[in-house]
């Protein structure tokens, strides 16, 4: 899989909503369609200080190179993770932090 891209801000202020942004570039292939393998991400997840804060699960019908934009509420100084999972079990995680100001 693909490094994923992540945007959110550096700093934010007590209380207020942050949009955070995220992209994969990953083909999402069905297999229906083609006689290309199956080839699908089955779940999104976005956390804060470890609680979950956004997730998705992935169906036949998912677009190609999945974008997320979602919103949160900075209450605290937050540590983010990404994590995309793959059917086969594999999966990528990035890491990003909010600063409260």
């Amino acid at each position: 899989m693909s490094t994923p891209r992540i945007r959110l801000p550096e700093s934010a202020s007590e209380g207020e909503e942050i949009e955070i942004r995220t992209l994969l570039t990953h083909p999402m292939i069905t297999g229906v369609s083609s006689d290309d393998p199956r080839d699908m991400l089955t779940r999104f997840e976005a956390r804060m200080n470890g609680e979950t804060v956004f997730a998705y699960d992935f169906a036949n019908g998912s677009a190609a190179n999945p974008t997320f934009i979602f919103f949160v509420r900075a209450a605290a100084p937050g540590e983010f993770s990404f994590t995309w999972t793959h059917e086969d079990g594999q999966s990528v995680s990035a890491e990003e932090s909010v600063r409260i100001s």
